[in-house]
């Protein structure tokens, strides 16, 4: 969903050669007192069925693309996501069974959506586990890691996934922010893309038909 590529952007010679790869940044320690990672907060998707519309808006160092979408969701662990271009056109959809993507889009589109983990995260769901699982707390916010390179770094406040991030060989590689139920933001730092979704309406439904489950 996030990461989903909706144009293939055709640029000339001079353009691509002025674009530079930036390295991704440096994670930094884990910061705050040591807890019980017993204590991670429970993040599986709320009971009932649900619609949410949102716009979204992608950017890269080469060009933009914005429109709506819709995202279905059927807890405990099912999400499709469409996506429509500024003139109405498809943008292709995304489904996410569990662990399982699939996904209408090009290799390359492909490679433009985040794991599966970050994807769940856009939605406040923490989906990945391992035996080395670090928590910190400072304050009010608690920061988890889990796993080692990758590793997953999540950060609560009042017990809502706030962020979470991909990092490998000691830097971020990606990045899901979650500000507030309104606003989720997809970054991939080194590659210069961005997206940023804007929750618009939250709909409940009786439930949904059991095609849209399929590609």
């Amino acid at each position: 969903m996030a990461g989903h590529r909706i144009v293939r952007l055709a640029t000339g010679a001079t353009i691509a050669v002025a674009v530079a790869c930036a390295s991704a940044p440096l994670a930094g320690p884990l910061t705050g007192v040591p807890v019980a990672a017993a204590g991670v907060p429970d993040t599986r998707l709320a009971p009932g069925h649900r619609r949410l519309i949102f716009g979204w808006e992608y950017k890269e160092r080469l060009g933009s693309a914005r429109g709506d979408g819709v995202a279905r969701i059927a807890p405990p662990d099912s999400v499709r996501i469409d996506l429509f271009l500024e003139n109405g056109n498809s943008g292709g959809f995304v489904i996410l069974i569990a662990d399982s993507l699939t996904a209408l889009a090009q290799d390359e589109a492909r490679r433009s959506l985040p794991p599966e983990p970050l994807l769940w995260a856009t939605l406040g769901v923490v989906r990945v586990t391992a035996a080395d699982t670090v928590a910190r707390q400072d304050g009010d916010t608690l920061r988890v890691e889990i796993g080692r390179d990758p590793t997953w770094r999540m950060t609560f406040g009042t017990r809502a996934l706030g962020r979470m991030e991909r990092i490998a060989g000691g830097r971020v590689e990606q990045v899901v922010e979650r500000g507030d139920s309104t606003r989720v933001v997809y970054r991939q730092p080194a590659a210069g893309r961005s997206l940023v979704l804007t929750i618009r309406r939250v709909i409940p439904e009786p439930g949904f038909d059991a095609a849209i489950w399929r590609p």
